[in-house]
């Protein structure tokens, strides 16, 4: 009899789609270590649980502000260490001081994608403008 937890696990293909992502990224995000397998298969094939979702959805949000793989994995293993259990309320502080940080860091790189969209916006209106002159 099949283990009823494992019904609720993924292949890599099947996690691709729930996340909206092609195959291809997935896997280089596992292979950049963003992600780990909650479990395999008897024939070795990885499988994925909800909280891989949970990574992955959290990755899409940051990558279109420009974070590097390197500092997704950084505040991926910071989020990981704040929801262990058993956690030190020093370091539980000194993490949440941490996380305060990748607040301030978010919003610095959201007002820079403004600035760019600001650009952009200008530069369409700009040629919308020419187009109605020619």
């Amino acid at each position: 009899m099949e283990d009823p937890r494992l019904a609720t696990l993924l292949q890599i293909g099947e996690l691709a789609e729930r996340v909206e992502l092609s195959l291809r990224t997935v896997r280089y995000y596992d292979e950049a270590g963003l992600l780990a397998p909650a479990s395999r298969t008897s024939g070795g094939y990885a499988l994925y649980d909800d909280g891989a979702v949970d990574r992955l959805l959290l990755i899409k949000k940051m990558k279109p502000l420009g974070f590097t793989l390197e500092e997704m994995r950084s505040l991926l293993a910071l989020r990981d260490e704040l929801a262990s259990r058993g956690l030190p309320p020093d370091r539980r502080d000194e993490l949440s001081e941490t996380l305060r940080a990748w607040v301030l860091l978010a919003e610095e790189k959201l007002a820079a994608l403004r600035a760019q969209m600001s650009v952009a916006e200008d530069f369409v209106n700009s040629l919308h403008h020419d187009t109605a002159y020619s």
